[in-house]
């Protein structure tokens, strides 16, 4: 695969995460939705780190998250916005379901230019990387916006995407109790994230 088609990949991979996390996003449950998005950002980082042929370390991935996205508190506050009955379920959703889509959009822009800048888990500059997510976490926000408007209303499926997003929280569980191996989990979450 050449550079160029590296790239195109990495686009669609970001786009469906962009789709799916704003789809985890709108989770009516306060952190659930945080957890959800996470594993999301996880995947696309795990599918970028294979199109350019970097050994996937997720530890390493998870605190190059949590660096890049900073203080959770944004994130939080818009999940316990949820719990406010009726009003707090319709604007916390919203805002959480843009924030989702415009955090791993920047996060998914800065994996694909730092893997193919020859970049690894290990050899990150943060200092580049932070102003690089913020940068691109402006254009996020807007691309979100119109990816989630190009896709159809779904009245039904809206119930089954909070299934589908809830399930995927429980295997993130059973994994990480060691009930599920890796080989399983990969299989079950392609599943699930194919029903949306």
């Amino acid at each position: 695969m050449d550079n160029i088609q590296k790239l195109q990949k990495a686009d669609e991979i970001v786009r469906n995460h962009v789709l799916w996390a704003s789809g985890a996003g709108a989770i009516p449950l306060p952190l659930i939705d945080i957890a959800a998005v996470t594993a999301i950002q996880l995947d696309m980082i795990r599918q970028l780190s294979n199109i350019y042929e970097i050994n996937y370390d997720e530890s390493a991935g998870k605190h190059i998250v949590t660096a890049l996205a900073g203080s959770t508190l944004a994130r939080i506050g818009a999940s316990f916005i949820k719990t406010i009955p009726v009003i707090g379920s319709v604007f916390g959703g919203v805002s959480m379901s843009i924030l989702s889509g415009a955090s791993t959009y920047a996060m998914g822009k800065v994996f694909t230019n730092h893997f193919a800048n020859g970049g690894n888990f290990f050899n990150m500059d943060f200092n580049w990387a932070q102003n690089f997510y913020q940068q691109e976490y402006q254009k996020g926000e807007t691309f979100t916006k119109e990816v989630t408007k190009k896709e159809p209303p779904k009245d039904k499926a809206e119930d089954s995407k909070s299934d589908v997003f809830r399930k995927l929280e429980e295997i993130v569980q059973l994994k990480k109790n060691g009930i599920l191996t890796e080989e399983e989990f990969e299989r079950k979450k392609a599943e699930l994230l194919a029903k949306i």
